[in-house]
């Protein structure tokens, strides 16, 4: 089949895309032919008028084009997101998670070939998030999928994420199959967590730290822990199920604490060893120094400081200064599991924010453990931008 729309690559412009690497930047284009719409699939075509790939074309964003297919055979129609979809299913079945949990990410974007597709599970529930043209296009055919190829009546959506005004896109949110509750209730590994779909971060829970939660929880046994970002208390109830003398947790978001004391209480947990307190963390950890204040293990585990590269000094000065303070905070023989999931500062530069924190603290550290995202949030090794979570254990001597 020809392909009425189609955009013409600068001369050698096309290596990252014979390397499979599923992004167009805009600066890549020398030419767009016909007139292709937001979200309408474009073949992409080398200087020399060779085929590369189809995508998604998107005339706003600075990734002007997101790749769904590198096969010239390959049609994007219906079929086309059943075969994707059924395709990242399949791929979850080895990692075992039903046996530890009820609450999976199905779909990771462009690791699963589906850009800008986020689709997580929450018991019989799925929330969907549409980040790109090329979803919003495609977004009845890929919800009609969804139902179809996971069985589950209960669609979501959460299409509220910043990235999608790069995209020239509003937020989307709601129901969009059956009844989903707004509030639901998932387990992890013998605990069990509320979670707000319709209002929460992300699409409600942070199942990339699913094993890191195992660590924190492996660790925790006899000490005073301080969870920084604590959300709805994920690292919280974790330390406290692994034994923790006392768990200080801090978020700036009162709902979010008042799903953690919900969240305490479902599980049963010692009220009395967890506390809770709503500000600025940056302001809490500077007042905590300034009174002396001290823990055995620190949990920081913030909001996304960098999405690009741009704003990685930014970036790298929040990371450096909230750090600095942790270790100045721990006590000797004290963990910091710290974390960044800022796609614009990578694990080197993470690592280095790291330790430039501990010398400024006059702190003697080492790493014990690096951590990342969870396996049903893969990264495909040509989209090394994928893995977006770093994270550290780090002991103070």
């Amino acid at each position: 089949m020809a392909d009425d729309s189609f955009l013409t690559l600068k001369p050698g412009r096309e290596k990252s895309l014979l390397r499979r690497h599923p992004w167009v930047f805009s600066g890549a284009v020398s030419r767009v032919a016909g007139d292709p719409q937001p979200g309408q699939t474009v073949a992409i075509l080398s200087d020399k008028q060779q085929f590369l790939a189809r995508g998604a074309y998107s005339p706003i964003s600075q990734i002007r084009a997101r790749v769904w297919t590198f096969d010239p055979q390959e049609e994007v129609e219906a079929d086309f997101f059943r075969r994707r979809i059924q395709a990242a299913i399949l791929k979850r079945v080895p990692l075992g998670l039903e046996k530890m949990t009820d609450a999976v990410r199905l779909i990771h974007g462009e690791s699963d070939g589906l850009p800008g597709l986020i689709v997580d599970r929450y018991g019989s529930c799925l929330v969907a998030q549409f980040l790109t043209t090329g979803t919003e296009h495609w977004r009845e055919t890929i919800i009609d999928a969804l139902a179809v190829q996971t069985g589950y009546k209960d669609i979501y959506e959460r299409s509220d994420a910043d990235v999608r005004e790069l995209e020239g896109l509003h937020p989307r949110f709601g129901r969009l199959r059956g009844d989903p509750q707004e509030g639901v209730e998932i387990s992890e590994f013998g605990l069990h967590f509320s979670v707000n779909i319709a209002g929460g971060h992300k699409t409600g829970f942070y199942l990339d730290q699913r094993h890191n939660r195992q660590r924190v929880r492996a660790l925790a046994e006899g000490r005073d822990v301080l969870d920084c970002f604590c959300y709805t208390g994920g690292f919280s109830l974790t330390a406290l199920v692994g034994g923790a003398k006392s768990v200080l947790s801090v978020d700036s978001s009162e709902d979010a604490l008042t799903l953690l004391h919900e969240n305490v209480l479902l599980n049963a947990l010692p009220l009395e060893k967890s506390t809770a307190m709503a500000g600025d963390v940056f302001q809490i950890l500077r007042r905590f120094r300034d009174e002396a204040r001290s823990f055995d293990m620190i949990i920081l585990d913030p909001p996304k400081f960098a999405p690009t590269a741009a704003q990685a000094e930014k970036a790298a000065r929040g990371y450096k200064d909230i750090n600095l303070l942790a270790f100045k905070l721990l006590r000797p023989g004290g963990i910091l599991v710290t974390f960044s999931c800022s796609g614009g500062v990578d694990a080197d530069l993470f690592q280095k924010i790291v330790a430039g924190a501990a010398l400024d603290a006059g702190a003697e550290a080492s790493i014990l453990e690096r951590l990342s995202q969870d396996g049903d949030h893969p990264i495909s090794l040509n989209f090394p931008e994928g893995s977006y979570l770093k994270g550290l254990i780090c002991l103070k001597q």
